[in-house]
């Protein structure tokens, strides 16, 4: 079998088109010919409408307003809130029987795994960007997410 010539340039245009799309793995196959690029990803918040058809769950803390009033945080706009940065369904553990990664009242620090969020059967770790105690988790383990679905709340 002939040594495999390496095609710098597809490389360099899938991890540009990795980048574009915001995929973290791309696979292409030509004849007998195989080509993946895959890059590993540090998930930030982002800031979303809520999807349709939604859990609702109840308001997560009180805040004081100017008037010295105080109104309900929804989770979507706690400022811990930690958003789903995908489509998928997510496993609060590494395999069946394992202990969760996180539960509500544990310690966490910045870059502890919070949970796996499957999609298109490639596993993406969601990590802590900040430390806190974990106030409560929004999700179920093996449910489907939304992109920008609050998982949980760190404050």
């Amino acid at each position: 079998m002939p040594p495999m010539t390496i095609d710098h340039e597809a490389i360099k245009k899938l991890a540009g088109l990795l980048n574009e799309t915001g995929l973290t793995e791309i696979e292409i196959t030509e004849g007998d010919k195989r080509l993946r690029v895959s890059k590993s990803v540090t998930y930030q918040h982002v800031a979303a409408a809520p999807a349709g058809g939604m859990i609702a769950h109840a308001p997560v803390a009180a805040a004081p307003t100017p008037g010295g009033t105080v109104s309900a945080i929804s989770p979507e706009s706690h400022p811990g809130a930690v958003k789903s940065p995908m489509v998928g369904t997510v496993y609060l553990q590494s395999e069946p029987g394992a202990p969760r990664f996180i539960t509500k009242g544990a310690k966490v620090k910045p870059g502890d795994t919070l949970c796996i969020i499957e999609a298109m059967k490639v596993m993406n770790p969601i990590k802590a960007e900040k430390g806190g105690t974990v106030a409560d988790v929004l999700i179920d383990d093996a449910q489907p997410v939304e992109f920008g679905q609050v998982i949980a709340i760190i404050e």
